[in-house]
């Protein structure tokens, strides 16, 4: 699968998204990301081990810890490259469908990692901005 079918895969069949970094500022990237995925359909799963609280939906402090209460089918990561590789093992534990690097996020070990678990893997992508360019569409897979 190509990027862009990868992208429109995420897209169309990730309607949970587990946000590993989420931070509860309304200027941070995170938030803003969220709260437009939020506003179009997404349920928006907050992780972040020093809030208890946002967009309205409570906070978890780890992945395994929100798999225990939701299903997450995408992990969206704002964190910092160094921290990729535990978060995509996680990913890979819980059951997601897919592993998301926001922009100027990259891993390629953990990519691949994820990806021969079976997980759609996007790195170096905004979120918001892929959604607004290229709505979701049918899918197959």
């Amino acid at each position: 699968m190509n990027e862009r079918d990868t992208i429109d895969a995420c897209l169309a069949h990730c309607r949970t998204i587990a946000v590993v970094g989420l931070s509860p500022k309304t200027h941070r990237d995170s938030f803003r990301v969220s709260q437009y995925m939020q506003a179009r359909g997404y349920r928006i799963v907050p992780i972040n081990p020093n809030a208890s609280e946002i967009l309205g939906e409570r906070v978890y402090a780890t992945l395994s810890e929100a798999a225990q209460h939701e299903r997450i089918d995408m992990v969206n990561c704002f964190r910092n490259a160094n921290d990729i590789a535990p978060i995509a093992q996680e990913a890979v534990a819980i059951g997601a469908k897919a592993l998301w690097m926001q922009l100027g996020i990259a891993h390629e070990a953990a990519a691949q990692q994820a990806r021969n678990a079976g997980l759609w893997v996007v790195q170096d992508r905004c979120l918001k901005v892929e959604h607004a360019l290229h709505p979701p569409r049918a899918v197959a897979g």
